[in-house]
């Protein structure tokens, strides 16, 4: 099988974008008798309820509590996160597991990023069809379809292991190379039959067409059970200021916690960054990001946590599906050591 790279083309690219770093929003002053250990956090894409636990522990302090003065910047893409981490510029992120896995594999030896919390206990990786372009609830309804999406998107490259999984040739459809921003004109337009989305990416084409009018086809009912997007950290910070990584975990935690419960804080507080986001539309999107951030796994071990032999069954699927010649281990790709206490990350709501 001809190899995928995750990483390999877009790298330059996203090191570039590391080096331009975007809409830097710091906290307060420090308070009396104490200086706050700076923290440049990247996220995945751009801000919205998706990312909104983030934004309610910077608006509230949660933070600066820890002896942290963090700052959020909008980000390129899951992949490039990996990337602006590694280069230095940013020393913690959210970025794709998967991505990582590639990463790692192409960077033997001791990990430069590592993640740290998982944040999507399961990838939302979706493509959705048009039901009137014949998509069905069944990925080999994709087949001879054009489908969108964007050439440095973890969706897009995870789609082998579906393909591999459903018995399916991994050219089942073709691709239509969509930057984010336009995916979801071509699908209202009908410029394509289908577009890989994050399942909450996907609340802005629900306010254009109807809901009973497409067709979800999600990675995870395929029997693609993949971890999405994790907190990283560089192997910097790790090494040199770890009390300031498990400070900055138990602080995001607590307000995961609270928008399990009641979302509407968080949302206000994107919404103080980003005035223009609809606060209908973001709790609708939320909606959908907690049900891939609490899902039925984090029962047993608690929010940010991970099964051990499913990141190791996740590993070996990157690995033969895009022919790696390194298997990172699963304890060099995800490091539990700064994880709160199980109690505080039992799942409440």
């Amino acid at each position: 099988m001809q190899r995928r790279h995750f990483l390999a083309t877009p790298a330059a690219a996203a090191f570039a974008a590391a080096l331009a770093p975007l809409g830097l929003h710091a906290q307060s002053a420090p308070p009396a008798g104490g200086k706050l250990v700076p923290i440049k956090f990247t996220l995945d894409f751009r801000v919205n309820g998706q990312t909104a636990p983030f934004f309610l522990a910077l608006q509230k302090g949660y933070y600066r509590a820890e002896g942290l003065d963090v700052s959020i910047d909008v980000g390129a893409g899951s992949v490039a996160s990996i990337t602006r981490i590694a280069s230095g510029v940013y020393p913690m992120g959210l970025g794709d597991i998967s991505s990582l896995v590639e990463f790692n594999a192409q960077n033997p030896g001791t990990p430069p990023v590592q993640a740290v919390y998982q944040y999507y206990n399961r990838a939302p990786f979706v493509i959705i069809g048009r039901r009137d372009r014949g998509v069905a609830t069944d990925f080999a309804s994709l087949k001879g379809k054009k489908v969108a999406a964007a050439a440095v998107e973890s969706t897009r490259r995870a789609w082998p292991m579906v393909a591999r999984k459903q018995r399916l040739p991994s050219d089942l459809f073709a691709w239509s190379t969509t930057d984010f921003s336009a995916r979801d004109n071509v699908m209202v337009r009908g410029d394509v039959d289908a577009a890989t989305y994050f399942h909450d990416s996907a609340i802005s084409l629900f306010a254009r067409m109807k809901q009973e009018d497409l067709a979800v086809l999600k990675y995870a009912d395929a029997g693609v059970n993949l971890y999405g997007n994790a907190i990283l950290a560089s192997n910097a910070l790790i090494v040199q200021q770890p009390q300031a990584v498990a400070g900055f975990l138990r602080a995001t935690n607590r307000a995961i916690q609270e928008m399990l419960v009641d979302p509407a804080a968080g949302i206000a507080a994107i919404r103080s960054r980003e005035p223009i986001l609809d606060e209908k539309i973001e709790l609708q999107r939320w909606g959908i990001t907690a049900q891939y951030v609490a899902a039925a796994d984090t029962r047993g071990h608690g929010l940010g946590d991970i099964r051990k032999l499913t990141l190791e069954q996740q590993v070996d699927e990157v690995v033969e599906v895009f022919g790696l010649k390194n298997r990172p281990s699963a304890d060099a790709l995800f490091n539990r050591s700064f994880l709160p206490a199980q109690a505080d990350r039992a799942v409440k709501a």
